[in-house]
């Protein structure tokens, strides 16, 4: 897999500002959300509020006297007509609506919409330009050393998407975004049987949500962009196409999920019968994967293989490389890399979000 792996005192975390990016940076995407994808909670599942109780319900308004007919004012009458109109025109004021309301909700479409300019549309400058803010490095501090890995950021108020393999067995985690800021992070929920996990960064707002896109029309050819933090180079962009598609990985379900087995900071995996970067033990999963040419390197696990119109259709979880630890010569990529299609991701997004461990 695509995570690196580096023992205690190799390299220190960065600690930026600590300060969230503005409100301006938040990301505004016309585009439809699935209903079947609940919106995040209005506080963490188990989390209390500063008196130790959790959040009173609303009480439910009033009756109107009998005979007394109410008609919507103001604000309300205002988010109706909004509704009434998604209905009508769809993607754009749909999320409107969702914005005027203060859903914390991801930015997510059936189809694919233009991130990027539609004039700059498969140009890898205007992609990284328009996704860069949306990925963010992860630092997942272990019993014997640290893990590197990417995230996605999936709402503004701080929700992200990564590889389970890259915080399994983590006693603490750490984030930081293109803009340099730093962030505790806290598992919300995980699959090990998907390799996905929803981590929450604690404080943070107004950050920018990538567009999930729709994996169902990727093909073979397509373009696509990866952004990652490889060996912990935060930022990085590679470009290159789908090599394939629905490509049988299988990786470990164990509880670290077979970290520091791999050599130089490669996660084991097992694709067309043969297994890569080490064992992956007696208790595996297989998932359906996109396979790219993009290159992917230790640290690229969780982060974002994109479209060429900037939106996310995978998340990055595997690479294969060909060189020992003891043997940098041929290190790197080799254009074997696999991703888990975005569709995976939005259908696993409810079970995250619940607090599910598995």
């Amino acid at each position: 897999m695509t995570e690196s792996f580096r023992r205690s005192g190799e390299y220190e975390y960065p600690q930026g500002d600590g300060q969230a990016p503005s409100a301006h940076q938040q990301q505004h995407v016309s585009t439809p959300v699935n209903p079947e994808w609940p919106p995040p909670p209005a506080y963490a599942p188990g989390y209390a509020d500063a008196s130790g109780a959790a959040p009173a319900p609303a009480a439910p308004p009033a009756p109107a006297p009998a005979g007394e007919k109410r008609t919507a004012k103001g604000p309300v009458a205002l988010l109706a007509a909004v509704a009434i109109a998604a209905a009508a025109v769809g993607g754009g004021t749909a999320f409107a609506f969702q914005e005027l309301t203060g859903k914390d909700t991801v930015a997510s479409s059936g189809t694919s919409t233009n991130v990027v300019p539609a004039s700059q549309r498969g140009s890898v400058a205007a992609i990284a330009k328009a996704v860069s803010p949306s990925v963010v490095e992860i630092t997942a501090t272990l019993s014997n050393g640290t893990s590197t890995g990417s995230g996605v950021i999936i709402s503004s108020g701080g929700e992200v998407v990564t590889n389970n393999h890259v915080i399994a067995g983590a006693t603490s985690i750490k984030a930081r975004t293109s803009d340099g800021s730093s962030y505790t992070a806290q598992v919300v929920g995980t699959d090990s049987s998907k390799d996905l996990a929803l981590v929450k960064l604690q404080g943070a707002s107004g950050l920018k949500a990538a567009a999930l896109g729709d994996s169902s029309g990727v093909t073979v050819g397509d373009q696509v962009v990866a952004i990652g933090s490889p060996e912990g180079l935060t930022g990085t962009v590679t470009s290159g196409i789908v090599s394939a598609l629905n490509r049988d990985v299988t990786v470990s379900t164990d509880e670290n999920q077979g970290q520091g087995q791999g050599g130089d900071g490669q996660w084991p995996f097992q694709f067309g019968g043969r297994q890569f970067n080490g064992d992956t033990g007696s208790s595996t999963t297989t998932y359906k994967a996109i396979q790219t040419d993009a290159s992917l390197n230790p640290g690229n696990s969780g982060g974002a293989l994109i479209d060429s119109a900037g939106n996310v259709i995978g998340i990055n979880s595997a690479m294969y490389s060909a060189a020992a630890s003891s043997d940098s010569s041929n290190a790197g990529s080799v254009g074997l890399g696999f991703a888990i299609p975005v569709n995976t991701v939005k259908s696993d997004l409810a079970k995250l979000r619940s607090g599910s461990q598995s």
